[in-house]
């Protein structure tokens, strides 16, 4: 991808169905979204009793019921649309259009009564992802977006539109990131430390919460690894039609990625190459 691949413009141009459809994809997102935040918002900070799954994080069954929600309404309205979720994963994987799901993203902050957790969205077609929508119910807001729709924000303040900062000198910026610690162990991204200490301010607001502080102009750039495509999904349409930029560390634009770097687009480049330095 070229410097210059970013941008409202350029996101609009990924637009590979009519807008009208767009529309009702996200209409049915939205709606998926308003019962997962009742779903969790019934759990939140109740006597929990999370599961441990192989790879040593948490399910609760806010988790799991919330997805089960959202596939039976999206297998409701559109049958022969493909789904990709956290907790129960694929079916029909090779269908034109797919769905991903993070029922609860931050289910590790769900879990302990910290508010900054929410479902994720990602609507892709042909490979490529249309719609995307972010909800954290117990912070009362949300973040949406579709191919050439612009990005926007719902909260107590009404709905807005959003879009990244103009930033472009390191020393200005607000960098967010994940878990310091996950991101030293695997050894993705060996310039960290030194980028991270010459960035005006640095904060460790992983998840979506990240994502969104990016989208709205809050913060220059977020990056962390180890996720999944359901991670980061939703949250890759919001960023780039807010005029942003995401990608690998090595600079690639995909969602299987052990890395992830999302930035208002002026500072991706010199992100990339110092969090790759040794």
């Amino acid at each position: 991808m070229s410097e210059a691949a970013f941008g409202p413009a350029w996101s609009a141009s990924l637009a590979r169905v009519p807008e009208t459809t767009m529309r009702e994809w996200l209409a049915l997102a939205m709606e998926c979204c308003d019962v997962a935040d009742v779903i969790a918002l019934q759990h939140f900070r109740s006597d929990l009793s999370p599961e441990r799954k192989p790879d040593r994080s948490f399910v609760t069954v806010a988790d799991q019921g919330i997805e089960r929600e959202i596939r039976a309404r999206i297998k409701d309205r559109y049958p022969t649309h493909g789904l990709v979720g956290e907790e129960y994963g694929t079916a029909d994987g090779d269908a034109e259009t797919r769905w991903y799901i993070d029922p609860i993203d931050g289910t590790h902050n769900f879990i302990r009564g910290v508010p900054l957790f929410g479902t994720l969205i990602g609507i892709e077609h042909e490979g490529e992802l249309q719609v995307g929508v972010m909800s954290a119910p117990a912070m009362r807001q949300r973040w949406f977006a579709f191919r050439g729709g612009g990005a926007w924000a719902r909260g107590l303040d009404g709905e807005r539109q959003i879009r990244v900062s103009t930033v472009t000198a390191l020393e200005d910026s607000q960098l967010l990131y994940g878990s310091s610690r996950e991101t030293a162990r695997s050894g993705l991204m060996p310039g960290f430390d030194s980028l991270i200490a010459d960035a005006w301010r640095e904060r460790g607001f992983g998840d979506f919460w990240g994502y969104a502080l990016v989208a709205e102009g809050a913060a220059e750039a977020m990056f962390e690894v180890g996720m999944y495509p359901w991670d980061l999904a939703g949250p890759v349409v919001v960023i780039e039609e807010a005029g942003g930029r995401v990608t690998d560390v090595n600079g690639e634009r995909r969602i299987d990625a052990p890395s992830f770097v999302g930035s208002n687009g002026h500072l991706h480049e010199e992100i990339l190459r110092r969090l790759r330095a040794g």
